[in-house]
């Protein structure tokens, strides 16, 4: 288990430049954010900002979460540790939408296990393919201006397009306009071959809408070592998770889902949810990765304390959004909030997903 004295929100090595928000202090003038399906608080850390990631400072921004809620109790757990009490154990299916708060702001990684290319690929017939409609009710009872969702991107591929396109026209039939934005992580930092699909809405009535971030590393993609290369020596708690690692042998046969070795100099393979389907070692070191270093792999700021056993916390960073790239969606979405509010905004700016639609699926094969 691992050995810790503080959570983020409570660190003193973090309290020059977190946001106050994690300690119920938001900053002035901050837009309220209702949180669904928010895990352990990947998203909801890069929309706060306010902490570092191998020598950069992720600024704080002006949100603040009046609720998060997630089904499973752990997830919650290391959540409100780090990053606040607004946190509840809840079934999204189950609560009232109107008893959830109303905020300007809605955000939701809706469960991608039933459309991942690594999982059953079941769409809808799974249990959890249709968990995206709380976030339909909600928008149809609150209003949000702008709404972000996430899942993998195989979702746009699943049956030709068929889902994404349910999806979407169940999202834009409640009065918002939607955009696609497929982020190659790496693009904007992370050290892990990773790629998330963002759904990215704003309500029909409002002029413009969020532009998808600019990369700040497009060009540039930091390898494994950059992340992770100072834990080499690090065999104990000094650096908290870090003594947690699953004991393993080398298969002989991956499979696609077995051993993955890493390699000095490139990224890491993607971290999964499931750590024993994709078991990852150390480009360096006759190991598995620790929970550590899968954290930084993900971008998680040491200061950010995982509480439990190894197999749980893998699976709470493997399903986590990087922080660093929530971080780059919320300052997109807080220039679109900044315009709106001071008029700055030109309807015309961009184009919606309707408005796209075949061409993108014409372009990418699925119409």
């Amino acid at each position: 288990m691992p050995v810790f004295k503080y959570g983020f929100r409570a660190n003193p090595q973090s309290e020059s430049y977190r946001n106050p928000a994690v300690n119920g202090k938001p900053m002035p003038g901050s837009h309220e954010v209702m949180s669904m399906f928010s895990g352990c608080g990947g998203l909801d850390l890069g929309f706060l900002g306010g902490f570092t990631y191998r020598r950069t400072l992720y600024s704080a921004l002006p949100y603040h979460i009046v609720q998060a809620v997630d089904i499973e109790d752990r997830a919650v757990e290391t959540y409100r540790l780090n990053l606040g009490e607004h946190a509840i154990v809840g079934d999204l299916t189950e609560i009232p939408v109107r008893e959830l708060p109303k905020c300007r702001l809605l955000i939701g990684g809706f469960p991608c296990q039933d459309f991942s290319s690594s999982g059953p690929k079941v769409g809808f017939a799974g249990t959890r393919g249709r968990l995206y409609r709380v976030l339909v009710n909600y928008m149809v009872e609150h209003r949000p201006d702008v709404v972000v969702g996430e899942n993998v991107p195989h979702l746009m591929r699943l049956e030709g397009g068929k889902y994404i396109r349910a999806i979407l026209r169940d999202l834009e039939n409640c009065g918002y306009d939607f955009q696609l934005w497929n982020i190659f992580c790496p693009a904007y930092g992370l050290s892990q071959s990773r790629r998330r699909l963002f759904l990215v809405g704003k309500r029909s009535d409002l002029p413009g809408h969020p532009e998808l971030p600019v990369p700040s590393h497009k060009a540039r993609h930091l390898p494994i070592e950059d992340a992770i290369g100072d834990l080499t020596k690090v065999l104990d708690e000094s650096v908290t998770n870090q003594s947690q690692y699953f004991v393993a042998t080398k298969a002989t046969a991956g499979g696609g889902q077995g051993d993955h070795a890493n390699r000095r100099g490139e990224l890491a393979y993607c971290i999964r949810a499931n750590a024993k389907a994709r078991i990852q070692f150390h480009y360096e070191l006759d190991r598995r990765l620790t929970v550590r270093e899968c954290a930084r792999l993900q971008s998680f700021p040491d200061e950010f304390v995982f509480p439990f056993a190894a197999m749980t916390c893998m699976s709470h960073i493997g399903n986590a959004v990087p922080p660093i790239v929530g971080h780059h969606v919320a300052q997109s979405v807080l220039k679109y909030i900044q315009a709106l509010d001071t008029g700055l905004v030109v309807a015309s700016s961009c184009r919606t997903y309707q408005q796209e639609q075949q061409d993108f699926f014409t372009a990418s094969n699925l119409s």
